[in-house]
Order: C-alpha cells, then structure tokens, then sequence
C-alpha cells in the first residue's frame, strides 16, 4: 500500500500533479512503496538517474528542458498508483490525433512526435523497492540500489549496480551491471547491438552462459565449463556447475563476464 503525502490515490487511477518550483517546469512525487513492489519510469527524452534513499520514502523529481521544439509545459508527469507500486511517465502531447496513455506494466501509449523536450528523472528508492527504468533516448543509471532492477533504453549506456538482481538491455549504447544476489528466476538477459557489455555477479554464482559478440572479444573471471564446439564469437558453458539462464548478447562490443568485489 502507498501513502502518499499529496493525495491519496485509488487503485490504477491516473494522477497530474503539477510542476513545482520557481521555474514552473520542475515536479516532485513522494510517498511509500511496501518492500518487493516496484517504482516504474517511462520516459521517452531523457534519462532516468535512480539512488538509494535515506529513509523509507520513494522521492522521484523531474525536470524538463526546452531543446527547441516543443513547450516543457506541455510535456506532463503522471502518477499511476497501483497494487504492485506506483508508475510515473513523461506524457507528451497527442500526436496523429491519438491521445497518450501512462498505464502499469510498459502498458498504454506513449510517443513524442515532433516534441524534443527532455525529462530527466531522479529517483530515491528504499531499500527492498524494485525499480523498472525505460527510456528511449536517453542513459539509465541505477547505482547503490537494494532491490531488484530491470532497465532499458534505445540510445544510451546503461549503468547499474544493486543488491539484488538486474535485467538491461540497450540499442546503442554499453551496459555495466553489478548484482548483489545470484538466484534469479527465469532467463537474465543483458542485450544491446553497439556496445560493450560487462557484468559483475558473485563469486559463488552457478549459471549456464551464453556469450555472443560478432565484433569483440569475450572476457570471463570464472572458470568455464564448455562442451562440443566453440566459436570465438560464441560461448556456451556453465560456472559454478550450472543452473539458471544467462545470456549476454552483442554485435559490436566486447563482452566481460566478472566477480564482484
């Protein structure tokens, strides 16, 4: 449950709030997230920058900046309160006369046609909050979290570190993620086409690992079990005797499996 110091929401109800501070572009939303709910950024120009916070309260800010085409003010923050947390988006105006939409879930609609104004969003999470972080143009940093973290953007680097568990992905743009826990469920995936990918798991972690770059190198400080046929280009082994799924994927970068700390 959220307690919001604003407004008390009810369930998947779309919220304005409306900009604070003296230059009329700015916004601030606090409240509480329960411990295994997540906080979701959508954005669509700019990057989202999350860290931990002090105390037991989600705080996320959002300034926007006029690049020329388009009005900041125009460009709104929605909140979207929900059983599993809480969802805020950047919502541009209507494009092709089709109104966008801040739904939970990478659900609803959005898009910024013809609209350049950027939305850079911080936030604070506690410890035990899960963050799910997407943009388009635009890096994603995620550093000191302790909570479970999955990121994505289009065009630019993403950056994490967290206690828990991450997912990242990216087009155009390196990925560098640090995880605290190793006993994910399902496939971990950290994805993109022009960049490098380095990613930093326990020592004692066991996975089955699936490497692939066309144009880099491949670098691992685990020992690695492989069978049948390798490529350079290609791994498929097993650390610590195997288990859950790990791929790394890349065409043009060099790929670095590493222990943390």
């Amino acid at each position: 449950m959220i307690d919001t110091r604003k407004l008390l929401l009810g369930a998947c109800m779309a919220v304005v709030l409306g900009p604070s501070g003296a230059s009329g572009q700015d916004f601030e939303w606090e409240g509480r997230v329960a411990a295994g709910d997540a906080v979701e950024i959508r954005n669509i120009n700019g990057g989202i920058r999350a860290l931990a916070a002090d105390g037991d309260r989600v705080v996320v800010t959002a300034a926007k900046r006029d690049n020329g085409r388009g009005d900041p003010a125009d460009v709104r923050i929605e909140v979207v309160e929900h059983a599993g947390g809480v969802t805020l988006c950047a919502v541009y105006p209507a494009a092709d006369g089709h109104a966008n939409e801040c739904r939970p879930g990478g659900k609803g609609r959005l898009e910024a046609k013809d609209n350049d104004v950027s939305v850079e969003f911080t936030v604070r999470l506690p410890a035990g909050v899960a963050l799910e972080a997407k943009t388009v143009n635009g890096g994603v940093e995620a550093a000191g979290l302790r909570g479970d973290v999955i990121a994505g953007t289009v065009n630019g680097a993403v950056r994490v570190s967290t206690t828990g568990i991450a997912r990242a992905s990216t087009v155009n743009g390196s990925i560098d993620a640090v995880l605290g826990r190793a006993d994910w469920k399902g496939d971990l995936a950290f994805e993109t086409v022009n960049g490098g990918i380095t990613v930093s798991l326990p020592a004692d972690a066991a996975a089955r690992v699936r490497a692939t770059t066309v144009n880099g190198g491949l670098e691992t400080d685990f020992p690695l079990t492989v069978q049948g046929r390798f490529a350079n280009r290609r791994i498929e082994g097993t650390i610590g005797g195997g288990g859950r799924d790990l791929e790394m994927k890349t065409v043009n970068g060099s790929i670095r499996l590493k222990k943390a700390g």
